[in-house]
């Protein structure tokens, strides 16, 4: 069975952000991710992670202004400086909380701009994090994102996910696939992650429609998660989805848990 790891931002969302620790391992889970470590002190979150018994999964890049609107800053061909001091800063709270992969979103496109030459500063700015990441024992991860949730987001499809990864061409850049997203996007879930399993790190899950719990929707997760395990998929599943009710109320869908089906 696939490893479960919360994902603290959208998940326990009834709890301020540093108690949902010990309630995602409470509820069962032995790993976490969330958006970004960089509001919270290292020393503080590291010592959540070792206290409840916890591995940080992922964490993604600096993505710029969020509460603005920004989704990612890897494609702005003014903003490269700012791209390469916020991989540091990613390698510094990686470090310290064990983490051993982190997400790039590459960002929405702005108007005026060609797309050769949002693709090209991409490119270079995946190449320049991957090695510097790769320096540290960090994998990188790109993810592509539908566009219905997130309108002009650059990167949207498996295929141009992974033409990218051949243009970056480094063995340390990797796709982060979101069941989710996917499904939006292009459905066919469990022939896709089967074709390019050598090159997926990382996979998420929420049900479509309202990317909430799995089962309230259309994708077939426990076929999935067989599927997975048949195919010897080895990292970790994050629920990145949005409870319809309260988190702890929609967790009989969790293999394992007391309630589930």
């Amino acid at each position: 069975m696939p490893r479960f790891a919360a994902n603290l931002t959208m998940l326990f969302n009834e709890l301020p952000f540093l108690e949902r620790f010990q309630a995602a391992a409470e509820a069962g889970f032995s790993g976490v991710e969330y958006l970004f470590p960089y509001g919270y002190d290292k020393y503080e979150l590291a010592g959540r992670l070792k206290r409840w018994k916890l591995t940080q999964v992922l964490h993604n890049l600096p993505a710029g202004d969020w509460a603005a609107g920004e989704r990612g800053i890897a494609i702005l061909p003014d903003r490269i400086t700012e791209f390469q001091h916020g991989v540091f800063d990613a390698i510094d709270y990686a470090l310290k909380l064990g983490c051993r992969q982190v997400n790039c979103l590459a960002g929405i496109a702005p108007q005026g701009v060609e797309h050769a030459r949002l693709h090209e500063t991409l490119v270079n700015n995946l190449r320049f994090a991957a090695h510097e990441l790769s320096q540290e024992g960090i994998a990188l991860l790109v993810e592509p994102i539908n566009t219905r949730d997130m309108p002009g987001f650059f990167l949207n499809s498996t295929a141009q996910a992974l033409s990218l990864l051949d243009d970056v061409d480094s063995s340390n850049v990797f796709l982060q696939y979101d069941v989710y997203h996917m499904q939006v996007m292009e459905g066919d879930l469990a022939r896709t992650i089967e074709a390019n399993l050598d090159r997926i790190a990382h996979i998420q899950i929420a049900d479509n429609p309202g990317r909430n719990e799995p089962g309230t929707g259309e994708i077939n997760f426990p076929f999935l998660y067989r599927h997975l395990d048949a195919i010897g998929y080895a990292g970790w599943i994050g629920c990145e989805y949005k409870p319809a009710r309260s988190t702890r109320d929609g967790l009989t869908w969790l293999p394992g848990h007391p309630k589930a089906a």
